[in-house]
């Protein structure tokens, strides 16, 4: 068998003395990512604008031999709080490597019913903030020589879902901010990607099949076995294992990925 001096078990894999801001990691996605990150070596800046979930994400992250933990209180639904807060966190001098772009996404509903307002304060909280963030670390990046965004995003990049109008536009914008943003960076070494979570065990999932639920007349239950059946591996996924799809796309391993849109869905999404 031919060697190619690659080993994901060894140094591939690890993000010892990387540092990885990770937003909306008081719960759910981010913060599973956020463990799993800090399990790699890597040391975790939280962002989210709930300071107690913070301290308790910040209690739950891996502790090992030179890698510091911090947060940062930030609220996304106001793009110059963001700026302002990652713009003082980096005069200390501490770069960042890795920026995982995730906030929780848009209220439900059609889009023939959705609001101005609505899309506007969506595309603050996603691409806004999303830019506004990776201007502000990207330059640590081509100093370090290490850069690695990914970006949550969802499966309806590829397949729009039904009763989600607002989030199923924004979050087409932000795929094609992204792609343009790896075709411009990728010269610097630093990958761009998207992850597209599924059906996905969160509170925000909850929330939806309580909502369908209550438009339906079904219970909770019912609806959570719709989702299940949707999905070819006939079960709803885990924060985890969204979580190990973007802790790989941060890794050294994922070094030639750029530019891509990875769902991790069980298969329920039809398009190639």
């Amino acid at each position: 068998m031919a060697n190619f001096g690659f080993h994901l078990q060894s140094r591939n894999m690890t993000l010892n003395g990387k540092r990885a801001l990770v937003c909306g990691s008081t719960g759910g996605i981010g913060k599973a990512i956020a463990i799993a990150l800090s399990e790699m070596g890597a040391s975790i800046v939280l962002m989210a604008r709930n300071e107690i979930k913070l301290q308790d994400t910040l209690n739950s992250l891996h502790q090992g031999t030179n890698q510091v933990h911090e947060y940062i209180v930030a609220d996304f639904s106001k793009v110059t709080d963001v700026k302002s807060k990652i713009e003082h966190y980096l005069e200390s001098e501490k770069n960042i490597h890795i920026l995982i772009n995730n906030t929780g996404g848009p209220p439900g509903g059609p889009i023939a019913e959705a609001t101005l307002d609505a899309f506007q304060s969506a595309f603050n909280m996603h691409l806004l903030c999303n830019h506004t963030l990776t201007l502000a670390v990207k330059k640590g990046m081509i100093d370090d020589n290490y850069g690695r965004i990914v970006n949550i995003i969802s499966t309806s990049v590829k397949q729009p879902l039904n009763g989600l109008g607002v989030s199923n536009t924004i979050r087409g914008a932000v795929a094609n901010w992204s792609k343009t943003m790896a075709n411009e960076l990728g010269a610097f070494g630093i990958t761009v990607n998207n992850v597209l979570p599924g059906a996905t065990a969160t509170e925000r999932l909850a929330s939806i099949a309580q909502n369908k639920a209550a438009k339906m007349n079904k219970t909770e239950e019912e609806i959570m076995l719709q989702f299940e059946s949707a999905v070819p591996m006939k079960r709803i996924g885990k924060a985890e294992e969204i979580a190990a799809a973007a802790a790989f796309l941060a890794s050294p391993a994922a070094s030639y990925i750029n530019g891509i849109n990875l769902p991790v869905d069980g298969g329920r999404t039809s398009s190639l």
